[in-house]
């Protein structure tokens, strides 16, 4: 098990674990109980894909007519035989959690994201719902927290969930000032067992990141309530807009491209750890907003949370754009012990015509994942990824490594972040199907954790979802294969490492 807290704060569990033996003991004897890994779906042929798929709006599943204008209006934006592929293999899936009427924007690294949700916190009329793995009481995260009691005093119902050990270093005065504000503040699986009976856990974690307000926005994606996104990958050089479709604009990408790549690829960087992470985050609009909300809802009660959370208000839009979305969540207690998201995604590159582009924090997948990359690398689809050359978990670094070699035999293009922390979670496939949210590829996100993502489909998310990407490609150092190979015992002796301890991490 690997714990990602605050590195500014200190890494919460693993401080405590030093400190402690006997919690230490108790969670070594958890995390080797985690659940086999099932048997991933075989990949489907073409023939096989059904061509259905069932679309909700506001009020429930729509009319066959308007699901129809729905689904061609998506293949009309371009690639119309692979939207239809990827939406076949949704449908496929059996899920039903298909949104239309939605307005995707993705934003880039932390400026962006918490000036849009500072400022949506700042729109709202009825209800407030945050819920993020790390909780932190200092810098743009203490900003936030003082607008939630500003929107409590004025009536606004707002819940904050966080996670007992991702948000372990937080001062418990913080969240007590929230809650003399009138903010309804619950831990989730807190460590003491005494203190909410019933609720109480050490191994499964709620790994989420998630902001509603009222029923009309929604953000999801990797970045935390932590002041080490108080400041962009590239000083601020990088930001996201859109429209309601979905889009990106940006510059830096060819100033950062010449310092990162003087780096070795297999050495750690100088820069810092605690602050100018890269990370990606999704603002939407529409009907998707309530369905998240349900998700919130049922953790809340679960967890036997104090405090009713209000009705859903009604809507400022029946529709908000033209995206249609589905929503990915993991919840390793009920049914299912195998992520969702990890479930498509693997169908997805399985069923890759063109192109597999991943943008990945923790990058420890096991032999499935990697054997559907390599096999559509070798296939002919062009294979990228985007792995840190930095880490917080330096374990999960070495796993990642020990894998390069056989993706980088299959023809797999790798390449390392070096200027900063790489910790987005992102994929798009075939330029139309696009995935942004808060699982890893590690094996603690795959089984382990409540997680939380979105697929945009569409080939106008996938363009905007490519030229992220690239940007990324530039501000980072290229693997090569002969250079790989000569890298010295010590890197090869802690791959070895991270590959037998990857069931843990």
């Amino acid at each position: 098990m690997h714990v990602r807290a605050n590195p500014g704060g200190g890494r919460a569990l693993a401080g405590l674990l030093a400190a402690g033996g006997v919690l230490a003991t108790l969670v070594f004897a958890a995390c080797t109980s985690l659940p086999g890994r099932s048997a991933p779906a075989a990949p489907m042929s073409a023939a096989a894909l059904p061509s259905k798929v069932t679309v909700q709006g506001r009020s429930g599943a729509v009319s066959e007519a308007t699901e129809a204008h729905d689904l061609a209006r998506l293949k009309a934006e371009g690639r119309p035989e692979l939207m239809q592929r990827h939406l076949g293999l949704l449908a496929a899936s059996g899920d039903v959690n298909l949104y239309r009427g939605t307005a995707a924007r993705l934003l880039v690294d932390g400026p962006a994201t918490f000036a849009a949700m500072k400022a949506a916190i700042a729109s709202a009329r009825h209800r407030v719902l945050v819920e993020f793995y790390i909780v932190e009481d200092e810098g743009v995260a203490a900003q936030v927290g003082e607008l939630l009691k500003r929107k409590a005093a004025q009536g606004v119902k707002v819940a904050l969930l966080y996670d007992a050990v991702g948000s372990l270093s937080t001062d418990k005065a913080f969240f007590d000032g929230l809650r003399d504000a009138g903010v309804a503040v619950c831990s989730f699986n807190p460590l003491n067992p005494a203190e909410r009976p019933g609720s109480w856990g050490v191994i499964t974690r709620n790994h989420r990141k998630l902001l509603l307000v009222d029923a009309d926005i929604a953000f999801t994606g990797g970045i935390n309530l932590s002041n080490v996104y108080s400041t962009g990958s590239s000083g601020g050089g990088r930001r996201g807009s859109g429209g309601s479709g979905g889009s990106f604009s940006g510059s830096g990408a060819g100033s950062r491209g010449g310092a990162a790549a003087a780096a070795a690829p297999a050495a750690a960087a100088s820069a810092p750890l605690d602050s100018g992470w890269r990370d990606t985050q999704v603002e939407l609009r529409g009907p998707v907003v309530n369905g998240m909300a349900a998700l919130f809802r049922e953790s809340w009660e679960r967890q036997k949370c104090e405090g009713a959370l209000p009705p859903a208000p009604p809507p400022l839009q029946a529709q908000a754009g033209d995206r249609v979305v589905k929503l990915v969540a993991a919840d390793p207690t009920q049914g299912d012990r195998v992520n969702p998201s990890y479930r498509h995604l693997l169908r997805a590159v399985q069923a890759s015509r063109e192109s597999v582009r991943l943008t990945m924090a923790y990058f420890a997948p096991g032999p499935d994942l990697v054997d559907a990359l390599s096999a559509a690398a070798r296939r002919g689809v062009q294979v990228e990824l985007v792995l840190p050359g930095q880490s917080d978990v330096k374990l999960v670094l070495h796993a990642a490594r020990s894998y390069y070699g056989q993706l980088l035999d299959a023809g797999v293009r790798i390449h390392e972040m070096q200027h900063a922390v790489m910790h987005a979670k992102t994929a798009v496939i075939d330029g139309v199907f696009s995935s942004v949210g808060s699982s890893n590829l590690d094996w603690r996100s795959i089984v382990g954790n409540h997680e939380i993502d979105v697929i945009v489909l569409g080939d106008d998310f996938g363009q905007a979802m490519q030229a992220l990407f690239a940007e990324d490609v530039a501000a980072s150092r290229a693997v090569e294969p002969a250079q790989w190979q000569q890298r010295g015992w010590r890197q090869r002796l802690m791959e070895g490492v991270g590959r037998l301890l990857e069931p843990l991490l």
